[in-house]
């Protein structure tokens, strides 16, 4: 395997700190990723820059594959969870009278406006 399949840059075009932070710490924890770091260019523009080197057992392109796979897993979980708790919160509050009101408006703390 060459060294331009073990060291790859690799452009997300729309994207800034917050998925490339996420993305770069899910591939420092693939066992075959030796660096992985990224860079936003400049802040006027709306892409990031993502460096990813293995150590040679495998090539970057696929290290950065399963990383990606990864981070969705990930986001799902998260997703999922989010979900089913909402959910039965707002079962509980019916049960309870249903004084807790849910709130997709940000015009609260934690988005949730719950009557004493």
């Amino acid at each position: 395997m060459s060294a331009q399949d073990t060291c790859l840059t690799f452009t997300l075009e729309g994207e800034d700190h917050t998925l490339a932070n996420a993305l770069r710490y899910v591939l420092n924890k693939n066992p075959y990723t030796e660096l992985c770091g990224y860079s936003v260019p400049h802040p006027s523009e709306d892409l990031v820059n993502v460096r990813v080197q293995t150590n040679g057992d495998v090539p970057a392109a696929q290290v950065f594959r399963e990383g990606v796979a990864d981070l969705c897993a990930i986001c799902d979980i998260i997703s999922d969870n989010y979900d089913a708790e909402l959910e039965r919160f707002l079962e509980e509050s019916k049960k309870r009278g249903g004084k807790e009101k849910h709130s997709s408006k940000n015009n609260s703390k934690n988005n949730m406006d719950v009557d004493p």
